[in-house]
């Protein structure tokens, strides 16, 4: 595999499809910072050269382990009713995430992998949090609140 030929990403950070945004806000503030750092790591994976590429799949599963294990502890110290499905899905992604991070480390696979799971990320996040974490942060909000959250937008 020629990797030399990808050294400048094709995705560059001024693409603000994958920039966050309010229009992504849940509610709860604990998740919607730590969404909001998602996008931003996951936006060094589809910018990652070969030359950032391990660095890139490194910081996302630093990321993804502290993020998905947070939600998880707060769905279980909640109980939090369809805890079960949203535990699973983190696994899931962390296990993809895990697969091409070892793929990079034993030469395997280069910048057009990391690159490649970045974009899959930025196409399942949305739902994700659409259906399974916006369920959650109104669990939180009612476990804190005693109601649902409200979500100001800033409109620019």
């Amino acid at each position: 595999m020629d990797r030399v030929r990808n050294a400048e990403a094709p995705v560059k950070e001024s693409d603000t499809s994958m920039v966050w945004s309010d229009a992504r806000l849940l509610g709860f503030t604990p998740m919607d910072d730590v969404h909001e750092e998602f996008y931003k790591v996951a936006l060094g994976l589809v910018t990652c050269t070969e030359l950032s590429a391990m660095a890139a799949i490194e910081e996302f599963e630093k990321h993804a382990v502290s993020h998905f294990e947070e939600e998880d502890e707060w769905m279980r110290t909640t109980n939090f009713p369809p805890r079960d499905c949203h535990i699973d899905e983190h696994a899931a992604v962390l296990k993809s995430v895990r697969a091409v991070k070892a793929a990079v480390e034993q030469g395997q696979a280069g910048s057009d992998e990391v690159r490649d799971i970045g974009l899959h990320l930025f196409s399942w996040f949305p739902g994700h949090a659409d259906y399974l974490d916006s369920a959650l942060a109104a669990w939180m909000t009612k476990q804190a609140m005693g109601g649902k959250p409200i979500v100001f937008r800033r409109t620019v």
